[in-house]
């Protein structure tokens, strides 16, 4: 009865139970062996490797397959075979799952170094996505997981991301693209890591099937820099209209903020303060420079008033030039050393009725003793 036990036949099967496994070997107890006639059962998205004696002797793709030395030519070219399963003999099966493992994260931990025309050398921080799937099954079982029981994404995904990052770090030294421009490129950028990786994913048996660029993450002071090159270039021919909205703000901010706002206006007194004594200081200036100026007299009324003045400010009578005197009869102006005037023929001089001394005939008092001329 044990022997009879130890040698039915099987149906050997895998029902993937989670998202994540790659790699199943199929639970064989030690007092069973699998016999001739017995079927594997290989889905879609399913590989079978069959190992008898501990060598690979067939890989089994999807179908319903009879463990038969007929239908496994690889097999029967084994030493174990030519018994045709009559007699047990060891063997494993490994189902290896072909469907492609999407979701796979991978991110810089090290900032990328790389030259910008625009900024000069720069550090750049990345992160997104990439897919895989087994592409040859026996490569991969001798590359990667040889006789382990269970392989899943948990166990290579750090080497497979190593793999990414650094395909993506040497296209970026290479691509030469601007940072200003990193954006536009994320779907180049991406199809272009994968066509680079492939060739090191197919080492292990694998083939990559997307890379994804989420984002390129550049360093804040470079941001900083983008958002004021673009904030010049909206207000492009309008910098005085936009100082002039920054004032208003500046202000709005001040009064809505006590402490400040006291801050701000006191920076307003003294401003303005500065600007009043400013002012004070050239109008001193003026009555200085209006005192030292050449002064003569109205030659109607005698008021003091400004040698260069065209009228008396006081009668507005017109001024003499520099030279003349006014008449006293029609107030031309008539030249100092003429004894009568040439428009009414009046006198210019007049004798002084106590001395007798010439005087002016505008006079009003005698310059030797005083005497009132009039």
């Amino acid at each position: 009865m044990g022997f009879i036990k130890k040698n039915l036949l099987k149906v050997i099967s895998w029902t993937e139970t989670d998202s994540d496994t790659i790699v199943y070997k199929f639970p064989v107890p030690d007092r069973y062996e699998i016999m001739k006639g017995s079927k594997v059962v290989v889905r879609e998205s399913q590989a079978a490797i069959f190992l008898t004696e501990g060598q690979i002797a067939d890989v089994f793709t999807a179908g319903t397959w009879e463990l038969t030395p007929d239908n496994t030519p690889i097999l029967s070219k084994l030493g174990a075979w030519k018994y045709g399963f009559d007699m047990p003999v060891k063997s494993d099966i490994y189902y290896v799952s072909l469907k492609q493992f999407i979701g796979m994260k991978w991110g810089t931990a090290n900032p990328i170094m790389m030259r910008d025309k625009d900024f000069g050398m720069i550090r750049v921080m990345g992160h997104g996505e990439y897919s895989f799937h087994v592409c040859d099954p026996a490569l991969f079982m001798r590359e990667c997981f040889g006789t382990i029981h269970s392989v899943k994404t948990d166990d290579i995904a750090d080497y497979l991301r190593s793999l990414v990052i650094a395909e993506i770090t040497d296209l970026l030294g290479e691509c030469q693209i601007p940072a200003l421009d990193l954006a536009a490129n994320y779907l180049e950028l991406g199809d272009t890591a994968r066509d680079h990786a492939c060739a090191r994913f197919g080492k292990l048996g694998l083939a990559v099937d997307q890379i994804v660029i989420r984002n390129f993450k550049l360093p804040e002071a470079v941001e900083k820099a983008m958002d004021q090159r673009t904030t010049l270039g909206v207000f492009d021919g309008k910098m005085q209209e936009y100082a002039q909205y920054e004032s208003v703000q500046a202000m709005r901010d001040s009064a809505r903020n006590p402490g400040a706002g006291g801050m701000f206006a006191a920076a307003g007194m003294g401003i303005g303060l500065g600007a009043r004594m400013a002012g004070q200081f050239g109008d001193n200036l003026d009555s200085i420079g209006r005192s030292a100026a050449p002064t003569a007299k109205c030659a109607k009324c005698g008021a003091t008033m400004r040698a260069d003045a065209k009228f008396c400010p006081e009668c507005g009578a017109a001024a003499v030039p520099a030279g003349k005197t006014a008449c006293p009869g029609c107030g031309a102006a008539v030249s100092s050393k003429a004894k009568f005037c040439p428009e009414c023929g009046s006198p210019m001089q007049a004798a002084c009725p106590g001395c007798g001394a010439a005087v002016k005939a505008s006079a009003k008092f005698c310059p030797e003793c005083g005497a009132k001329i009039k």
